[in-house]
């Protein structure tokens, strides 16, 4: 028996694998990108991106909120009719007088309470815990507190003024004048919270050896906050002042359970004229020309803040020398 007989079969080799292509592997990442993007991406497609464009087709029609609905292209008949109404504008203000009162005080408040909490304080724990109950607390729970507080007969707050000589009997949310700030107030409260966790955030992330190095250098509290800690937060307050007048603008349960708007339209926000117009007069069309202008509105606003904030931070950068 020869030899070759015993030997096992000779297997034959596969060719070596091709390396693939950069186009081909930057398509693969691509369709794994897509893969991992798109369950996140669909709710966002079809709870946001397809009600606005809804949104935008019902503002140039006359459609009603009816139970067989029959609306018609009215090209832009909604807006100048709009153009005209001037409660809708009046609203405008007050709304923006809300959204830009509450977003400033919640910056300022937080930013205190947000440097409290980084000090160090005995049972910090609690504190913060403490710090997020109005966080936690359901909108319309929060409204009915609150009318519970600034109650004109037997309010804790009419009760505390009229102990120490002040007149006790202030109607808070009924009267012209004070409607809107007692309002503000609870926005401020509601708000807070958020933004003292997301500054909180930052102030931990600032080392510190440099407040050290600043207090050796004979820097006092005001410096320190002003060299070291605004610089290092700014772009965090940049961003959540940007979401926190998005929301503010479009806040509308809190409004709506403390005063439905009154008295006599002091407080009636945009938001909550839009939804009355589609809801009680079932002018859907007119509704969401309003709708559609103020998303121009609020987008504009957002523009020139963050342009503004942009063309300062590069201004830093260029004093800096980076």
């Amino acid at each position: 028996m020869s030899t070759d007989t015993l030997l096992p079969p000779a297997v034959p080799r596969k060719p070596p694998r091709r390396p693939a292509s950069r186009g081909q592997a930057a398509r693969t990442r691509r369709r794994e990108a897509i893969g991992l993007v798109l369950p996140s991406l669909i709710p966002i497609l079809v709870l946001s991106v397809a009600p606005l464009l809804i949104g935008i087709f019902l503002a140039f029609t006359n459609a009603r909120l009816v139970r067989h609905p029959d609306y018609a292209f009215a090209g832009v008949d909604n807006f100048t009719r709009l153009g005209g109404n001037t409660l809708f504008w009046d609203s405008l203000r007050i709304g923006l007088i809300w959204t830009v009162g509450v977003t400033v005080l919640q910056l300022a408040a937080a930013m205190g309470l947000a440097l409290l909490l980084n000090s160090g304080l005995r049972l910090q724990g609690l504190t913060r815990v403490l710090a997020l109950v109005p966080w936690a607390m359901p909108p319309v729970v929060v409204a009915i507190m609150w009318q519970m507080i600034y109650s004109a007969n037997g309010g804790p707050l009419n009760a505390v003024l009229g102990s120490v000589g002040l007149p006790s009997d202030t109607n808070w949310l009924g009267d012209f004048s004070t409607a809107l700030p007692a309002v503000i107030v609870v926005g401020v409260w509601v708000g807070m919270p958020q933004t003292t966790v997301t500054l909180l955030a930052g102030l931990q992330q600032i080392p510190a050896e440099l407040h050290e190095a600043a207090a050796v250098d004979g820097a006092g509290a005001w410096r320190r906050f002003t060299a070291v800690t605004w610089p290092t937060l700014r772009p965090i307050v940049t961003s959540i002042t940007s979401l926190n007048f998005i929301w503010n603008f479009n806040s509308f349960s809190l409004v709506y359970v403390l005063t439905a708007g009154g008295p006599g339209g002091k407080t009636m926000v945009p938001v909550l004229f839009v939804y009355l117009e589609a809801f009680k007069n079932r002018e859907i069309g007119y509704a969401a020309a309003m709708g559609l202008v103020l998303v121009v509105v609020v987008v504009l606003i957002l523009a020139v803040y963050l342009r503004s904030q942009f063309r300062d931070d590069r201004a830093t950068d260029v004093r800096k020398g980076r």
